[in-house]
């Protein structure tokens, strides 16, 4: 049996696996461990076994997920997210589904200091729903802008998404940061377009909120302080090449913790449930990984990732078809998985055919990235519909779904416009390498 086909198999193997609920991470490293001892010997196996943990623990620049974690948790608690949403609201609550977009609006802001969709997901739930059932709004929108507006959280920087992605492909993690702000803006631009619309034809789904004063408008920034000054501080620090990656991570953390006790928000409670919740983010994040380089050796040895490089320089398609499939392959994938454990496992065997076709692997990281953020509303796994499922308990899933579907096609018009225009992920990578 040739390394390609006992590679398909070992592939089937995993899919097999996982649908029987075992762990991603273990998934993985079991495959690779038997399909690597299969194609060559048992002994390099159990080396790989052993060595790769004590690699993958002991890198100094993967310090950068569990602070950027720790910063996200520590900005979760100091109510943040509240406090954006209470001054986006006060500037654009009055308009047609304005509370609808006063969501969008905060999500992306508290994106831009916690890194997580289901934070974001969270956090906006409890605090824009009881604002939207009290002007009437129609529940299919009022779920669908939360759950798609947490999304945001894996694209606007920081991203743990694209921390993985950048530790998969070797690629800088400040430059995916960066590429990321321009196409995250786009996609906060799209979704607000999207409500504008969808109230425009029918003004009873989200009615006008209350109007208020300029100076209570101007007087609600007051509680943006903290996000601005740590987004500022992290990703203006990354750009001008202040900080790397782990210092930029460990002065947000550490940032976002003074903030904390600024606000007075910080209890021993607060703190005990911040860094509980980090550890284990980190410790589900790291056995991932290293079931990830496991399965890689397998790969490696298989040849699957090279037989697709030549199938991609051979099969007489345009590269932008190519392209087509995989970006539908993945949507496909992510009505049935969580998005980071299908990045996980694809990226190792499509990123060498990526690169035969001559896409810049900076824009490719945002484009899985976006994908990723819609296996976050597909259907029937959408992890951050559950998300709102749970807080909203009245509201039918197949409501919360309903909702969604506009957003998803604005996501899927965001990643069009990304391939037709490029240069709106690469535009500020660019000017940092200048």
């Amino acid at each position: 049996m040739n390394p390609v086909t006992i590679g398909g198999i070992g592939i089937l193997f995993l899919f097999l696996l996982l649908a029987m609920r075992m762990q991603i991470g273990l998934s993985m490293a079991v495959v690779g461990f038997l399909g690597f001892a299969l194609l060559g010997s048992l002994k390099p196996s159990f080396t790989i076994l052993g060595m790769e943990p004590f690699k993958i623990g002991g890198t100094y620049s993967l310090t950068v997920i569990p602070l950027f974690i720790l910063m996200g948790q520590f900005a979760n608690h100091s109510r943040i997210g509240s406090e954006i949403y209470q001054t986006v609201y006060k500037w654009i609550g009055f308009l047609p589904g304005g509370l609808s977009m006063a969501t969008i609006g905060a999500c992306g802001g508290f994106a831009a200091i916690s890194g997580s969709s289901l934070a974001a997901a969270a956090t906006m739930g409890m605090v824009a729903l009881p604002e939207m059932k009290r002007f009437n709004y129609d529940d299919s929108l009022a779920t669908g802008c939360i759950a798609a507006g947490g999304t945001l959280g894996i694209l606007i920087p920081p991203s743990t998404v694209m921390i993985i992605y950048g530790i998969l492909t070797q690629q800088p993690i400040a430059t995916l940061f960066i590429a990321g702000i321009l196409p995250g803006l786009l996609l906060t631009l799209l979704f607000l377009q999207t409500i504008y619309i969808m109230t425009k034809l029918d003004p009873g789904l989200g009615p006008p909120g209350p109007g208020f004063s300029m100076k209570e408008r101007i007087f609600s920034l007051k509680g943006t302080w903290g996000i601005f000054l740590l987004f500022v501080l992290v990703i203006g620090g990354l750009y001008t090449g202040w900080f790397t990656p782990t210092e930029a991570s460990g002065v947000g953390a550490f940032g976002a913790f003074l903030i904390t006790i600024a606000k007075g928000r910080l209890t021993w409670q607060n703190l005990t449930a911040s860094l509980g919740q980090t550890a284990r983010t980190t410790a589900m994040v790291f056995l991932i990984l290293i079931g990830a380089s496991i399965f890689g050796y397998f790969l490696t040895v298989s040849q699957i990732p090279d037989q697709l490089s030549l199938f991609a320089m051979h099969a007489g398609l345009n590269r932008y078809v190519i392209l087509s499939l995989i970006i539908i392959a993945y949507i496909i994938l992510g009505c049935f998985m969580e998005g980071l454990a299908i990045m996980v496992l694809t990226i190792p065997i499509i990123y060498p055919m990526v690169l035969e076709m001559g896409f810049d692997p900076i824009w490719f990281g945002v484009i899985i990235t976006l994908v990723m953020e819609m296996s976050l509303i597909t259907p029937p796994v959408g992890i951050n519909v559950f998300i709102i499922s749970g807080i909203a308990k009245e509201v039918p899933m197949y409501t919360i779904f309903r909702g969604i579907i506009p957003f998803w096609f604005a996501m899927l018009a965001c990643i069009i416009l990304l391939v037709l225009f490029p240069q709106i992920a690469l535009f500020l990578p660019h000017t940092m390498r200048g």
